[in-house]
């Protein structure tokens, strides 16, 4: 970034300094921009990964197509939950708005889209059917800079029926 001298002494706003000046700001910005898009990617893919480490049974080397499924239609059904205690929520007193109006939507439109993924493409997940992936899985201490050690694999219903 230029010193605060250096932009008051640029007094006409279309003058060839200026220019370059605008011109190294927007390209700092958008650097900016895509260092949170992927931060914000790897913090989700990071939490999905988390999220399955959690959940895999003691002792376990691999899992099965049946366990795989299991595992995942369990992924599936993570917000239910939270979607009873909103309607709960909602259907106590007289008040006709929505009180969790935004994050049951937000809980709607990700459970439908990956439903939607898992039933066509396949939902991405750790490849819970190697061995090799397994044993990176249950190393791994959560730390993102440590994902790209893992094979995502996309899992779709299909092929664990």
């Amino acid at each position: 970034m230029p010193k605060i001298s250096t932009i008051e002494k640029l007094k006409h706003p279309n003058s060839r300094k200026t220019v370059s000046l605008a011109k190294k700001m927007l390209k700092n910005e958008k650097k900016n921009n895509n260092k949170i898009g992927t931060h914000i990617k790897q913090n989700l893919i990071g939490e999905k990964i988390l999220w399955f480490k959690e959940r895999i049974p003691e002792g376990c080397l691999i899992l099965n197509k049946e366990e795989t499924l299991k595992l995942v239609e369990t992924y599936l059904a993570r917000f239910d939950e939270e979607l009873a205690q909103i309607n709960l929520k909602n259907s106590i007193g007289k008040r006709r708005s929505r009180q969790h109006a935004s994050r049951e939507d937000v809980i709607n439109i990700t459970k439908n889209r990956e439903c939607e993924e898992f039933a066509t493409c396949g939902l991405e997940i750790p490849d819970l059917m190697d061995a090799s992936q397994m044993e990176v899985l249950r190393n791994w201490n959560g730390e993102l800079r440590y994902l790209q050690h893992f094979k995502l694999k996309r899992v779709a219903k299909k092929h664990l029926v």
